[in-house]
Order: structure tokens, then sequence, then C-alpha cells
């Protein structure tokens, strides 16, 4: 490992300052803080949210409130997947067509509200769309819903359970989508953000607080909080060196920054941990640290999208955050599966989404006798490489994908350029910083070496798309030539350098890296776009803007550098060099 416990620990849980008020805690102080004039809260979330535990908290916190549930008003389940099932994915059991549908569309008619005397709450997932005076959202970040359909016990939007059980294909490519749209319209006027995730304790801030709040954010570098999710190929390492310790067997992917799921903590007592200046610090937190609420991280960026991302940035991908970093954890792990990832216009036209999933692994930690896989051998016949990925789907007959996929030494601090359609696998023992297009969802894979899941089944290969994505044309030399770039330096100053680590024509984004030694200060700037940096090596860094607000990044932490922050300065931390990863959109 390129880390030795020294410097800054591990930070697991950033946290910041609500701006312009506090968090408050239980139904009853969000209930006392509707003003006279309401008669009709639409208290709007997540499929996933226990509505019925809500109804009973809210009945208990406000004797005699009137609560009308939207839920009955939804259309039959036959008719919600007649409406949001549609083209060539219908019937494919991995993948669905990002959804384009509305919430609206879930519903046959939404319930009227007649206001009383006493209060009344419509909620449940589209309360929204019935008019009121008004408006909360409760959620629940999107891991709980993607748990509760790993056990079995959750169902997708508008499914009821005598439908029967719910699946992470329509989670991912259709509720989360749609859900996803629905909250982010919403953004500019909710009136109470609450956080569920204690439903004994809701945590919560008033609208004007959450939008200070963002704006603030939008003008600050800031984390958001990690996660680790485990799989049959993963490893140890997130849990050895960075403190993890999930409940599954391994740390195998660490979304660092994943924009449809991260999210960032609000409240708490920030500055107790490894500090952030002002607006608010980071801290690990304790029991007593006060309430704090997870803000979804995408939500930030459709508040304010120009400063987060950049004016040419958001012309290009509207609200989409673009870049993504993520680990790939196999140390003590096994192989990842050789898959590609869609070509462009295939992620278009039969995906749903603008852009493609072009990746680049850099390798936080591996050896000359470790392995990534990468790009087709020039003497492949690709023919007999699909007819073997058939018969090992089918018949779980095994074969030498090295006969048809390149290998390379996983050499330490190595960047790999992945563009779509582009054959690929870390192997057994790596640590793998995945630098990547955002979209996360579409790894097609060729061959994943007859591996059982939590099941016992054989895990799902997807060779038809696999091969209809397979650019055949990267192989050979050109392999190493194009995709296995050397560092090229592009700047440096007194006890630090900039370098380009990769940069393609079809890819949007590239990675440089910053070594700076300790106490030494290299100056950067957004030049209008965002950038992302995650501490490859080393001690950790400070990052300063003009405006003065400080924050400390440790080894393997990821921050977002807003575009609104413009000129800042990285100052190496600790007795030794420190090396960061940059990427941004070109």
């Amino acid at each position: 490992m390129h880390h030795d416990g020294s410097g800054l620990p591990y930070q697991p849980n950033p946290r910041y300052a609500a701006v312009g008020g506090a968090v408050a805690r239980g139904w009853p102080a969000a209930l006392a803080e509707l003003p006279e004039r309401v008669r009709v809260v639409a208290l709007d979330g997540p499929w996933a949210l226990d509505w019925d535990g809500v109804r009973a908290a809210l009945a208990a916190a406000r004797p005699g409130l009137a609560l009308l549930d939207v839920r009955p008003h939804l259309a039959p389940w036959a008719e919600i997947e007649a409406r949001t099932e549609a083209g060539a994915l219908a019937h494919d059991p991995h993948f669905a067509a990002l959804s384009q549908a509305t919430l609206a569309d879930f519903f046959t008619a939404l319930p009227a509200v007649r206001p009383g005397e006493e209060l009344t709450v419509v909620y449940g997932p589209g309360a929204a769309l019935v008019e009121h005076d008004a408006l909360w959202y409760a959620d629940l970040p999107k891991r709980y819903a993607e748990a509760a359909i790993a056990a079995g016990t959750g169902t997708n939007l508008g499914q009821r359970p005598s439908d029967g059980p719910g699946g992470t294909r329509r989670l991912f490519y259709i509720d989360w989508p749609i859900l996803d749209r629905h909250r982010d319209s919403l953004a500019d006027r909710i009136d109470r953000w609450i956080d569920l995730q204690d439903p004994d304790a809701p945590a919560s801030l008033d609208g004007a607080a959450l939008r200070a709040t963002a704006a603030g954010l939008a003008r600050r570098p800031f984390r958001t909080r990690p996660t680790f999710n485990t799989t049959p190929w993963g490893g140890q390492w997130g849990r050895r060196e960075l403190g993890f310790n999930p409940e599954g067997p391994n740390t195998a992917l660490g979304y660092e920054l994943i924009a449809p799921e991260s999210g960032v903590l609000i409240g708490g007592r920030p500055g107790a941990g490894t500090g952030a200046g002002e607006g608010g610090g980071e801290g690990e937190g304790s029991e007593d640290s006060g309430p704090q609420i997870e803000l979804p991280f995408q939500l930030l960026v459709a508040l304010h999208p120009e400063l987060v991302l950049g004016e040419t940035v958001h012309e290009m991908f509207g609200t989409s955050f673009p870049i993504r970093f993520d680990y790939l954890d196999t140390v003590d792990g096994g192989n990842l599966s050789v898959h590609c990832h869609p070509q462009p216009d295939y992620m278009k036209e039969v995906f749903g989404w603008p852009y493609t999933q072009h990746e680049t692994y850099y390798l936080m930690s591996g050896s000359e006798q470790n392995t990534v896989f990468l790009g087709l051998r020039d003497d492949a016949d690709v023919s007999e490489f699909h007819h073997r990925a058939h018969a090992a789907d089918a018949e779980g007959t095994p074969f030498p994908i090295e006969r048809f996929v390149q290998t390379f030494p996983a050499t330490p601090h190595q960047l790999f350029l992945i563009p779509g359609g582009t054959p690929h696998g870390s192997g057994a023992g790596n640590v793998v910083l995945e630098v990547s297009a955002t979209p996360y969802l579409y790894s097609l894979r060729f061959y994943d070496w007859l591996r059982r899941d939590a099941r016992n089944r054989q895990r799902a290969v997807h060779v038809e798309h696999a091969f209809r994505n397979l650019d055949t044309e990267r192989t050979g030399d050109a392999v190493a030539r194009d995709l296995v770039q050397s560092p090229r330096i592009l700047r440096k100053g007194e006890g630090w350098r900039e370098e380009v680590l990769g940069r393609l024509p079809e890819m949007f984004f590239v990675v440089h890296r910053l070594a700076v030694d300790a106490q030494a200060t290299a100056p950067d700037r957004t030049d209008g776009r965002f950038h992302v940096v995650n501490v490859v090596e080393g001690d950790g860094v400070l990052v300063r803007t003009e405006a003065g607000v400080e924050h400390r990044v440790g080894y393997a932490e990821t921050l977002v550098v807003p575009a609104a922050v413009g000129r800042y300065t990285v100052t190496g931390l600790g007795a030794r060099e420190s090396r960061v990863v940059k990427a941004f959109v070109k």
C-alpha cells in the first residue's frame, strides 16, 4: 500500500453547517413551524419510504390531523407497466431504457382535497401534484431502496406487495429517473426538507435554509458522503485502509462521488474533525452532535447548475453532473468481469442516456505481477470470442479470456484510458480509482469467470449487448499507444508540478495529476468548469479558495471544487509529497 496511516485520517462522514437556519428534530418541531394560514400540506417523497409509519407518526404528533394518502389513486400495476415499458429493451432481463415518464403518468386521477378546520396532510409519492398551501419533501437516500429490493422486502414505484416482488432493473432505469426529475422540479419551492433515515426522530430543515445552504455549497469545495457496496469479486482495502466496515463480506465498490446516488451531510456538529474553515467543516460526528440531514448531491446541481458545473458544462450536460469517482477494490478479492460500456450512439438510442460511459482506471495500488485487462489482442478471432462467451454463459464452459483480450501490468499510479466499446477489467489484488463519466449502470459483460452470486446462481453476463458495442478497431499495439499514456508535465513551480495523465479526442473529460511537496503551494483555477480531485498518495492537502474557505483532504478522499470557486491553492500537508488526481470537462 502507498499509505502508511500517517497524515489526515479518512473521514467517512464529511459534513457542513446549515446556512440560514438550524436542522430540527422530530415531527412536532416541523409542524410547529407551519404558518397559521396553511390548511393543506403536500408531503412528497420517494416510494421506498415507510409511508404508513409516516402517517402514524404524524397522527401521534398532532391529534386530529386530517391525513390523505395519494397511493390508492395510482393506476393498476399492469397499466403502470404498460405506460412505462417500451422499445427494444421492454423484455430485456437486465436493462431498460432510461424512462422519460413522469410521476403523473402513474395515477388514474388525483385525490380532491377539501380543506377543513383542521390541517390536512396529503402524503405519498406525487403528493405535490395535489393543490396545496405548503410543500414538504421527505427523503430516504437511494441505498435504502436498493437494500430493500435486494432483501425482497421492497417493491417498485406504484407496485403493491400483491403485484409480486420488486426488481433492481425497474428501480435503476425507471423509478429513480422519474423520482429524481420530480424531486428536482420541486427544489425551488420546497418549504421543508425532511430526512427520514431515523423514522422516530426525523431531521428537517426549512426551505429557505435548504436553498441558502445549497447556494453556499455551490460556491465552495465540499465532499459527498462515501459508501461501499459488496460484490462477489470484492476486496478488503476499504475495510483495512479506510476503516469502512460494511455489513457485507467486502468493500468492492467505493462510491466516492456518483451524482445520481451521492449525498451531502448537513448539520450535526461541523468543524469537529478536520476542519473546513468558515461556512462549515467536517467532523466524524457523535451521538450528541445534533441532528443532520443528507441532501442529494444532484439536488444541489439542479438548484445551481451554473455555479456547480460552470456555464459551458451546463450547456453541454444540462443538470447532469458528468464525472464520477469510485473505487474498485479487489485486494484479496477476485478479478472483475471483462466487460465494455456502450458506444455513444447505442447509449443514446437504446439506453436513453445522452452521453456514454467512458472510463479510466487509476491504479492507487497494484503491482507488476497483477493484471489489468484492456483492449483486444491483434490476433483475436472475434467470432470465436463471441462463440466462447455464449458457451460460458449457456453451458458454464470456461475459456482463457487472455486469448482475446490483452493484459497489462497493474503498475501503481498508471492511468488506463477506457473509451466506450473497449473490453476491460481489473484483476485481483488491485485498488482502482475509477475516474469516469457519470453513467455507471451499463457494464456489458463478456465473461465473468463463471462466478456465482449470493443465491448461488451463475452471475449474469450480457453477451449480445457487449458484442454489439465491441470496438474491434482498438487492438494490438494501438491499445498500449493510445490507452496507456505516459505523464506529460503541463506546468510546474517551486515544490509542485501538474501532469496530464490521459487525454483522448473522443473522451469529454481529461485526467491530470498534481504533485505537491510538503508545505509547498500550487496555484490552480477552475476556469469556469468544476474540478473533482482525489488524494492518491501522501498525507493530504489543504485546498484554499480565494474567498478564504479552507478544506483539508486526506488520502483517498474526493473533493468537488465547483466552477464558481475560481482561483484556489493546493498546499501539501505532512512531511512528504502528496499526489492529487484531478478531472474536469475539456
